[in-house]
């Protein structure tokens, strides 16, 4: 048993956390039938072999039954990773969480694990910088040193996330905070606590460094993936990430984190093929379901496509983008659906980005089926010049290995019954966005959209 060594918190700041953590489970309820798997396959536009299930052996272990109790003090790594290293070398299984708040360090999945989280369970993963290690990961398309993820699992096979239960990052320990992201009573109370001001706009946590800040579900080159039915919440960087992974199935959770988060994802797959993203929630502080597939030079060089994605069934609450594409496309992106899916009060709808340097080719996507409301900004965007400046934007430049290509996306059956602006593209002068068809789309904007070398037919 250990003792945890998180920091000793202010009386403000304890209940500053309880109460995030309260209202943070308070989840949404989406009464939408869920489809079978098998007919999430109908009618696809593009050929995709169906995702498989991982298969888990029947035995368990609980975590309660290794001498520790969720009592949100006691430190429970070297139990939790114990138990799952024991149903390793065993073969496989399930480890139980009841319910409780169980805090712990990084924990490693391993093949053919189910961590399983029953009603009441809560693992909390400690502040304590110096329980993550630093390690060689990637990172927003490229190589990166960061602190190790609190789950994270490299080359397993067969690996689950199951159960009703909550992972959370603990970010607000983590994570900067801007200024202009949060209201007065909000920066007064939350810049109490330990730390220090960069500036007048930004406020760092006390032990922490911005660029190493790890996401909270990391999987790496792992295959028959699943996560079922758990709240992913709070997290210090992005909620979930998973990098060069096949045969993945997200059903039925939920992604949550503040507005104000700092690259506060929800769920970014990146070079992936075969997955279905479906019944899912996101109320993120940054873009919600995300494809990507490394930047510049590195993302070509590993030439990895995220490829055959359903997205069926999705709710997005706050978040920059309901579905995006980008910007780290350089490996490719294709034979993407996604349909029957609610984007409610987003800062963008459908948001797909780019610049010149990435190159890569996003190409055969789908858009079905899409209701939006109050969308803060564009209901549907491409914008090919992402943080660049737009004195660049009517500059022509060469056609080579480094211009990104957009190409044959159709987006049929949509409404928004408000947005600032409907639509607004802008692609690339040397290299247009090209074959981009509308079919019954009716968007409520109050902005005159923009059309700028693009390709769009409206029917």
């Amino acid at each position: 048993m250990q003792l945890a060594s998180t920091p000793k918190l202010k009386p403000e700041a304890m209940k500053r956390t309880t109460t995030f953590l309260l209202a943070m489970t308070m989840t949404l309820a989406i009464n939408a039938a869920k489809i079978p798997y098998k007919n999430l396959y109908d009618d696809l536009p593009f050929k995709m072999e169906k995702v498989e299930s991982p298969s888990i052996p029947s035995r368990e272990l609980r975590l309660s039954d290794m001498g520790v109790t969720g009592d949100g003090i006691t430190l429970v790594t070297t139990s939790i990773q114990s138990a799952i290293d024991e149903l390793s070398n065993q073969g496989g299984g399930r480890l139980s969480i009841p319910a409780g708040v169980w805090v712990s360090g990084p924990i490693e999945l391993k093949s053919h694990i189910d961590l399983h989280l029953e009603s009441g369970a809560v693992l909390l993963f400690s502040p304590d910088t110096l329980l993550y290690p630093l390690v060689e990961t990637v990172f927003e398309g490229k190589p990166a040193v960061r602190r190790q993820s609190p789950v994270w699992a490299q080359d397993a096979t067969d690996i689950s996330i199951s159960g009703n239960g909550i992972l959370n990052g603990n970010g607000e320990y983590w994570r900067p905070l801007k200024r202009a992201k949060v209201t007065d009573g909000q920066w007064k109370s939350m810049t109490s606590g330990s730390g220090r001001f960069e500036n007048s706009k930004l406020w760092v946590p006390e032990g922490t460094r911005s660029s190493t800040r790890p996401v909270l579900v990391a999987l790496h080159e792992c295959k028959r993936v699943k996560m079922e039915g758990v709240t992913l919440m709070n997290s210090p960087a992005w909620s979930m990430h998973l990098l060069m992974c096949e045969q993945i199935i997200l059903d039925g959770v939920s992604f949550r984190n503040p507005t104000y988060a700092q690259n506060g994802d929800g769920l970014d797959v990146e070079s992936c093929k075969g997955a279905l993203i479906v019944n899912c929630t996101f109320d993120v502080g940054d873009d919600a379901i995300c494809m990507k597939s490394g930047k510049d030079e590195e993302g070509r060089k590993r030439g990895k496509p995220t490829e055959n994605v359903i997205v069926n069934g999705c709710t997005v609450f706050s978040g920059h983008g309901g579905f995006v594409i980008g910007s780290e496309m350089s490996g490719g992106i294709r034979n993407i659906s996604v349909s029957n899916c609610q984007f409610v009060g987003t800062d963008i709808g459908l948001r797909f980005k780019s610049t010149r340097g990435r190159g890569g080719v996003v190409e055969r996507i789908y858009v079905n089926d899409i209701s939006m409301s109050n969308i803060k900004n564009d209901a549907i965007l491409f914008n090919l010049y992402y943080f660049s400046n737009t004195d660049t934007i009517k500059r022509v430049a060469v056609v080579d290995e480094t211009t990104p290509i957009f190409r044959d996306i159709t987006i049929e059956n949509v409404t928004c019954s408000s947005c600032n602006r409907a639509f607004n593209f802008y692609g690339l002068p040397e290299m247009p966005i090209k074959n981009v068809v509308m079919k019954n789309v009716n968007i409520q904007g109050t902005e005159p959209s923009i059309f700028e070398y693009c390709e769009v037919t409206r029917q």
